[in-house]
Formats: C-alpha cells, structure tokens, sequence
C-alpha cells in the first residue's frame, strides 16, 4: 500500500457506471447512496419499518469514520494516552521502564479491527432485508409526475421511490507547488512505521488530534496553523489553553504560517517553505488537514435538477429535502455539523418520517455535544463565549469557570496543590437570563470526552444553574467542578465567576 494511501477507503471521485444498461430496472421503497453510518443507519431503520430497502456502495462500508476517521483516530489517541500514562507510572510506585514501541503492531491490529468492523457493517444489511449492491451509484433521471427515481449502477438501472445521498466527503488536496509531497489524513493510516520528524499543515480538528498522536508517540511533530492558534471556531479558553499545552508537551506550534510550496531535498527529506519567507526542512513527512470536501461530483446530480453550492455541497431544509422531491441528503455532503452521530440521528429521523408514521420526524441541528482527541481532550456543546456575547446584551450573561489540576497528578506535586509541569483542566460554563439557562459549556482536559455526554443531556434538555447545583456532586472527580461553582476567592484552585 502506497505511503500516501490517497482515498484508498473514500467513495471513489469521478467513476462512473458503465454505459451499457440493462433495461429492466429493480424498484425500491428506498436507495441510499453510501454505506457510511448515516447511510446504514436510515437503511437499518427504514428496513425495520417494512421498507424494500437497497444500499449502494462501491468502496469500504462504514464510510469515512470506521476506516479512515473515527475508530482508527482513537485506537490511535488511546495509544499515545498510553504512552503518556506510562510515564506516569512510577509516581504511583510501579518500576515500569518502555523498552519501545511497535508501530507495525499497532497497525496491524488497528487495520484488522477496522477491517472487522467495516464487513459488519457490510454482512448485517443483508440480514435485516436490505439489499446490498457493491458498486458506485449515479443519478440518471426523476419524474416529476410520479416522483420515481432511477439511478444506474453496475451497468444496471433501479428505481426508487425515494433516494438519499450519503456519500460523505474526502480530504481536499493542498493547492501548492508541492502539495502532492504530502500525504492527507486518510493517507496518516498508511503510514507504515512512526516518521521522525513530521509536519501537519492545518488548524481544524483533524490536524490538532495527528499532531497529538505523533507528538505522544514519540514523533517529532510541527503544526502549521494559518491564524493565531489552531480550532479557530472554538471558545477562546479552548483555543488558549490547546496551544499552551501542545508547546508544554513538545509540538512546535507554528502560527500565522501559510504554505507557498514543498521541496523534496537530495537526501529525501521535504522542505515546507511558507510566504512569510520561512523554510523548514527535515520532515520525512508532511501531513495535509486543510479541509474536506464533498463527494458529490460522481454523482451526475444536474440530471436529477439537483444545484449545489461553490463547493459542492447539497442545500438541504430541516428535514433533509433537497431541492428535488424524494431525494434527500444527509451527514457531511451537507456541510452542517459534519459529525458521525449527527449523521445517524439525521438518518434515523428521516427514516421515521418517510416510513415509520412519524410525519414531523427531524434531527436536531442545536446544542450538539463535540469533542476533539487532542491532548489534552476537549469535550464542548453549545454557544461559546463569542457567540454568547454576540447574540445576547452583557447583563444576560454570567461566565462560570474554573481551572485546576485533576488529582490523578497527585502523587506529582509532593503536597503542593500546583505543578506548572502538569496539565491544567479547565472548563467554562455559560448561563443567560434571570434563570441562568445554560447556553455552553466548554471543557479541556482529561476525561472532557466522557463528560460531556451527560451535561450534553442536561443542556439538550434546558437545564439552568440551579438544576447544575441542586445534584450533589460525585467526589473525588474533576466532573464535579461542573456542580459546585461559585466564588473561591484567590486560591490557586479557582472556581469564580468572571465579571461581564
């Protein structure tokens, strides 16, 4: 497998059906393009209605976050976690040495996983009544009269009474002399031994949990991010707080760095040459995480009158309707909350709607809990600070937050309540109005992940503040700061509100 691994997992761009049809087409209730999991998941629903249900899909099942997203990024995050709490070890009195570190059998057991979980996916339709088809899926024609679909697939021709677009997306190409040295996210997954000295161009998510991944493996790791800091769209107490603990733990952050061309240098090794006139150079490799596109240009979409935006992305309404009756779109071909479960939940719901009896069925686009696999983890959901700010007058607001350091780092701090040498967590709570309803909340640091699932039911739910300080909070654990703020003066440990 090529280094690279260029979408080797991806819907594949720019193939197309045969041109040799066959005349006699076979009707569904519903065809979905793509078995990724919002895909699967509207399948699994709509099947489990009665529907005569067909999934298309040419590539490896599971979509982008079983094979090149998801589950391998924290098979991979959990070893670097590993590597880290290795080191912690001997403070907890355990005489533990690391005598190295198997990339090779990491990846093989990371790729055998995938690969089981991929074929489950693509064995288990089947047996729940949908039928699966193997090929790339193009549109050929609609009817407005009787709003049947037919699409061509396989050099075969089906109808369906109604269609869903789940394609996903793929990694964009980095638009530079140069660009194709790097290799993309999916191309991170083939890598086949740790590099030793690796750049990451990007400022997004996917770029800030590789650097965290090499950097805690013991990679040495540079992160190239065009503005000040990398999750640009995140609160300011995440983005402030990432950076500082990239550069503490040993990734060289690199800001207000945009890429004009890569070398590759007699000895191999490739040089990243910036506009600012900079070069560095070193790298055995170069990662690209500069964005993700849509795959929807295979898709013939003009012939079912289907528009979509300058970068290819389908309008879709709260219901996921596109523009053409009985062809839907969901997950991130859309370009809004591209996230797995967001996927599934906008798979199951349209599901109900078309077969399940449920007419006003709809995902709920608000208040979805996200977390980043970087290191530190952050775990967040709702509005933050800026945003608050933006859309409500200062008086509205309180800002609660805290900063402390979790007691796991205990037996490091020798009966000092602070170490500037471990992590901080930190976490922000924001209420608006009278009844300080909790409109945000923003965590990093270690188990932000978990945490945030149950807070993110509290705040789906429009808990206010009370309701966060009427539940007894659960001891020794860094959640329950979420349960207990309130002024705490100038201690080390703090606890306060900020002023408006």
């Amino acid at each position: 497998m090529s280094i690279a691994g260029r979408g080797i997992y991806a819907y594949s761009e720019g193939k197309t059906s045969s041109p040799s049809l066959s005349p006699s087409p076979s009707h569904f209730d519903l065809v979905v393009i793509g078995a990724g999991s919002g895909g699967v998941s509207c399948a699994e629903r709509a099947a489990g209605y009665g529907a005569k249900v067909a999934v298309f899909e040419g590539g490896a099942y599971g979509g982008t976050c079983v094979n090149v997203g998801c589950v391998p990024k924290k098979i991979m995050y959990n070893a670097a976690h590993l590597a880290e709490s290795l080191d912690d070890a001997k403070e907890y009195g355990f005489d533990v040495e690391k005598k190295g570190f198997s990339w090779e059998k990491l990846k093989r057991s990371r790729d055998n996983y995938v690969r089981s979980l991929s074929n489950i996916y693509k064995t288990f339709l089947p047996d729940i009544g949908v039928t699966v088809i193997s090929e790339y899926a193009s549109f050929e024609s609609t009817s407005p009269e009787t709003k049947i679909t037919t699409i061509s697939a396989g050099g075969k021709r089906y109808t369906a009474n109604h269609v869903v677009i789940a394609v996903g997306g793929a990694p964009d190409e980095l638009p530079i002399p140069g660009g194709n040295l790097a290799i993309n996210s999916d191309g991170f997954f083939s890598l086949e031994k740790l590099p030793k000295k690796t750049a990451i161009i990007g400022a997004g998510y996917i770029a800030v949990e590789l650097a965290g991944v090499l950097n805690g493996l013991g990679g040495n790791t540079s992160l190239f991010v065009r503005g000040d800091t990398a999750l640009r769209n995140f609160d300011n107490m995440i983005k402030s707080h990432l950076h500082d603990s990239m550069k503490h733990s040993g990734i060289q952050v690199n800001p207000w760095s945009i890429p004009e061309r890569i070398v590759k240098e007699a000895d191999g090794t490739l040089s990243l040459h910036l506009k600012n006139g900079q070069v560095h150079r070193g790298f055995e490799v170069i990662i690209s995480a500069i964005g993700r596109h849509p795959l929807t240009p295979q898709l013939h979409l003009p012939s079912v009158s289907i528009s979509t935006d300058n970068r290819g992305y389908i309008p879709v309404d709260e219901y996921q309707n596109t523009s053409t009756p009985g062809i839907y779109a969901l997950g991130d071909v859309c370009g809004k909350v591209e996230l797995t479960p967001m996927a599934v939940a906008a798979g199951r719901r349209l599901a109900d709607r078309l077969f399940g009896g449920v007419p006003n069925a709809k995902a709920d686009y608000d208040n979805v809990p996200t977390v980043v696999f970087s290191h530190p983890v952050i775990g967040t959901i709702g509005l933050t600070e800026e945003q608050a700010r933006q859309k409500y007058p200062a008086e509205e607001l309180k800002i609660y937050t805290s900063e402390f350091q979790n007691l796991y780092y205990g037996p490091f701090l020798d009966g000092d309540l602070m170490s500037e040498d471990k992590p901080l967590t930190k976490y922000k709570l924001i209420c608006q109005g009278e009844e300080e309803r909790v409109i945000g909340l923003h965590c990093i640091g270690m188990s932000s992940d978990e945490i945030i699932q149950g807070f993110g039911v509290a705040i789906k739910m429009g808990a206010i503040k009370s309701d966060f300080d009427s539940c007894v909070a659960i001891h020794p654990t860094a959640s329950e700061e979420l349960v207990t703020f309130g002024p705490w003066g100038k201690s080390k440990r703090r606890n306060q509100i900020e002023p408006k």
